[in-house]
């Protein structure tokens, strides 16, 4: 089953989002925050599903760590901010995908499924 690492510090949408990608047959690990996701880096995920904006340390500086650790991880952003979104390409690691909110779950999960095959 494959392994998703959840960052967002959006209690609702951490909830939505884990239980909609649960739904779908992935294993979630989710974290309110990035300190959280970044404390169980070591562990064995496949994608690393993270909000941008987040108190303390923020999704850019995590999939940073996490591509360091495992440069084969597929990382996905989701973000309520369009001027972060455009400059998280610049910023975040190589071939990182970034969602921009509002977004549907069934959205979120069709692109998790399409990161996931390729």
């Amino acid at each position: 089953m494959p392994r998703i690492l959840l960052a967002e510090d959006d209690d609702s949408l951490r909830g939505f989002l884990a239980r909609a990608l649960e739904r779908a047959g992935y294993e979630v690990r989710a974290c309110a925050d990035g300190e959280e996701a970044a404390s169980v880096l070591d562990q064995n995920w496949d994608l690393l599903l993270t909000d941008i904006v987040m108190p303390g340390m923020d999704g850019i500086e995590v999939a940073r760590l996490a591509a360091a650790r495992n440069p084969s991880l597929r990382i996905m952003f989701i973000t309520g901010f369009a001027a972060v979104a455009l400059a998280a390409g610049d910023s975040a690691p190589a071939g990182a995908k970034v969602l921009s909110k509002p977004i549907h779950l069934r959205e979120i999960v069709a692109e998790v499924e399409r990161m996931m095959a390729a």
